[in-house]
């Protein structure tokens, strides 16, 4: 069959076709079931094994998208961001490490001065530059010790793509602490659309001016990509992102999920609701509730074989009893200009004789143990 390359066309769509009220009902729904399992576990015998740590609040919320094709032909390592309302990192005692370019100094010193937000600085406990970063965190050992004392990793988005060699499987097997892009380096000016060139033979001081943006636009940056769900895309027909926590009032989790939907589909699907199967929201271990479902299945109805076509042909389920495979049609005419000598046929096996034979050789055998047995007695 042609492999056709069309999708279902559905009639003129809105931004969103999930119902904002169906998108609360599942919110209630999914909470106070992981509510209920929650008390479930606590009402049961202690487990010695469970992490005290992780308490109902922490429990993440997931968007599932389900696609009828493949939304991209290869991972991406870079997640995108979709703002929230409602932020996922709203913990002020969250640690952020920031990843810059080469030099650290500049951004450190912005972190540093009086205009930098305090509340904001003193969740910054680390700003390393990628040349600190290869030297220090060379060692599996120490890459492991950089992603446990951090809560959430920000990476220039000139080195980010240098990342996964840097710091390896230990960052990049999950995307539970994977590297945020942000954008810190400052836009070069522009004439009539074209961007400026800069002088020959110009230097700057790179302790000074490391081409960065003004400290007011990477304080919104960074506030920018903490408020931001991750959009982790691969060649697949399923896509999860992270909505919320079980811990959050359904209302908060509805408006994220409803803000997700609407932007995952409209910039990341090819032929936007065209080509969308279903959506869903889910806990880590629960079932799926579904949000919304297309009547539409296929991405095209010509895809789907009939079930006349399907038939099989007779001659090939006959059984291949006493021939080898190559004697197989070996009768049927065939075509051509030069007409091949065909193998003859083998004789079909005769059961009866064979079984006849068998019954001869156990007598003959009796028969000779019974004169052996004699001899020995004699």
């Amino acid at each position: 069959m042609a492999k056709t390359t069309t999708v279902a066309k559905a009639t003129q769509a809105p931004a969103s076709l999930v119902d904002p009220e169906q998108i609360l009902k599942a919110s209630k729904a999914l909470l106070a079931h992981i509510k209920k399992a929650a008390s479930q576990d606590d009402a049961a015998k202690k487990n010695l094994l469970a992490n005290p740590d992780a308490p109902e609040a922490e429990t993440p919320v997931w968007l599932t998208l389900t696609t009828k094709r493949h939304i991209k032909d290869s991972a991406r390592l870079q997640p995108s961001k979709i703002p929230l309302p409602h932020s996922l990192n709203a913990d002020a005692e969250s640690t952020i490490c920031i990843i810059t370019a080469d030099p650290q100094r500049a951004y450190k010193n912005m972190v540093a001065s009086d205009d930098f937000p305090d509340a904001l600085r003193k969740q910054i406990t680390r700003v390393v530059d990628l040349t600190h970063l290869k030297a220090k965190f060379k060692a599996y050992e120490a890459q492991r010790k950089l992603f446990a004392d951090h809560d959430i990793f920000l990476a220039d988005d000139r080195i980010i793509n240098q990342l996964p060699k840097v710091l390896g499987k230990t960052f990049f097997k999950t995307t539970a602490k994977r590297p945020i892009p942000v954008v810190l380096m400052a836009a070069r000016e522009r004439v009539d659309g074209k961007r400026v060139a800069r002088p020959k033979g110009s230097k700057r001081d790179p302790a000074e001016n490391v081409n960065a943006r003004p400290l007011p636009e990477i304080v919104a940056e960074i506030q920018k990509a903490m408020s931001s769900a991750l959009v982790h895309l691969s060649p697949s027909t399923n896509t999860a992102v992270k909505v919320g926590y079980a811990g959050w009032p359904a209302e908060h989790l509805a408006a994220n999920i409803e803000a997700v939907a609407a932007a995952l589909v409209d910039r990341f699907v090819p032929q936007k609701w065209d080509n969308v199967r279903s959506l869903y929201i889910k806990g880590p271990e629960t079932a799926a509730l579904p949000l919304w479902q297309t009547d539409e299945l296929w991405a095209d109805e010509n895809q789907v074989v009939p079930d006349d076509e399907a038939a099989v042909d007779p001659k090939s389920e006959t059984a291949n009893v006493g021939k080898k495979r190559k004697s197989l049609g070996a009768g049927e005419e065939r075509t051509g200009k030069k007409a091949k000598q065909l193998p003859l046929p083998l004789p079909e096996s005769n059961d009866d004789k064979l079984d006849q034979e068998i019954a001869e050789r156990k007598e003959r055998l009796k028969k000779q143990k019974k004169a052996a047995k004699k001899a020995i007695e004699a």
